[in-house]
């Protein structure tokens, strides 16, 4: 699988990325076997990037994805985790954490200061039992972006600089805030949660200009937009970005739908495919929860697609015009 460096660092991802968010038992829950099938499965089809955070099942996925890398030589893989949100132990009291199916013997207190992210990152190397985090982001800072901005980020830049870390950022769906963190700090890399997607574009009003610009590179997550694009065709009750699909949206999947179909590919692999056509991409990461997810969309993301779909796509009308569609890097 082909790799791309991040921004000035050394650091470099395949471009397919593993999401650590199912791990923590997002929507449902995952026993310990099964998660370590799943990243055994991703380890056979080539993924060497793994993206966790502690937000993810209140460290169940930070725990998990260590668990299984501990077993693989240090330099063979790429792993980040995010900071923001720190774990203080609670009484569960039969309680299970948020979206997140375990138990909630923890809850979460935003914490975006200096202190707040050395002491995250203590606790995420402790968890995973790793000796170091190869991208650190930010994580989710929209509302609290003022003092992520001030204080969080400068932490990590120190981290970074003693090598604790390889390369820095943020990762957050608000493509604005994005935009001043890239102008504003000498970050790495930024993770784009569905805003550069076949159906939404508006990292190209300023976002994807400025990393290219300031040379800082985009890893696009959330590119099935919540599951919209994630089958052939919208499977009832789709949602776009967790909220029920209004007619018209579905509409434009199943006209995009239509054009992939005519050369012989499917909505998921296009979906899959259309962020890397921009250069400023190094990757997309996708959550995963079990080994036949894993084979399934590393097999999708391994289709050729015909050049002439994203020409027809954009004079459809489904692809902005701004929407690089020539022979990606």
């Amino acid at each position: 699988m082909r790799t791309h460096r991040l921004g000035r660092s050394t650091v470099e991802v395949t471009e397919l990325g593993f999401g650590g968010g199912p791990l923590g038992g997002l929507f449902a829950p995952l026993d310990d076997e099964t998660a370590a099938a799943t990243l055994s499965a991703a380890w056979d089809c080539g993924i060497r990037y793994f993206d966790t955070s502690p937000h993810y099942g209140i460290g169940h996925s930070e725990r998990r994805t260590g668990d299984f890398l501990r077993g693989a030589p240090r330099a063979a893989f790429t792993l980040s985790t995010k900071v923001g949100r720190l774990l203080v132990a609670q009484d569960p009291q039969g309680r299970s954490d948020e979206a997140f199916h375990v138990p909630a013997t923890h809850r979460r207190v935003w914490d975006f200061s200096r202190d707040g992210v050395l002491r995250s990152v203590e606790e995420s190397l402790t968890r995973m039992g790793a000796d170091r985090i190869d991208v650190l982001f930010l994580h989710d800072a929209e509302k609290h972006f003022d003092v992520a901005l001030r204080d969080g980020f400068p932490a990590l830049a120190e981290l970074r600089s003693q090598g604790v870390v390889g390369a820095v950022g943020a990762g957050m769906y608000h493509p604005g805030k994005l935009t001043t963190l890239v102008r504003e700090t000498d970050a790495d890399v930024v993770m784009l949660s569905g805003r550069y997607t076949l159906l939404d574009h508006s990292a190209l009003d300023h976002l994807l200009p400025a990393c290219t610009e300031r040379g800082v590179s985009v890893l696009a997550a959330s590119v099935f937009n919540s599951g919209l694009l994630a089958t052939p065709r919208p499977a009832e009750g789709a949602t776009f970005d967790y909220a029920p699909a209004s007619p018209d949206v579905l509409h434009r999947v199943h006209g995009i739908a239509d054009v992939c179909e005519a050369h012989g590919v499917t909505l998921p692999q296009v979906a899959m495919a259309f962020p890397l056509r921009h250069p400023a991409v190094a990757g997309i990461v996708l959550g995963m929860r079990s080994p036949d997810e894993v084979r399934h969309n590393a097999a999708a993301f391994d289709t050729h697609i015909p050049e002439q779909l994203w020409s027809d796509l954009q004079e459809a009308g489904f692809l902005d015009e701004r929407a690089p569609v020539g022979t990606p890097k």
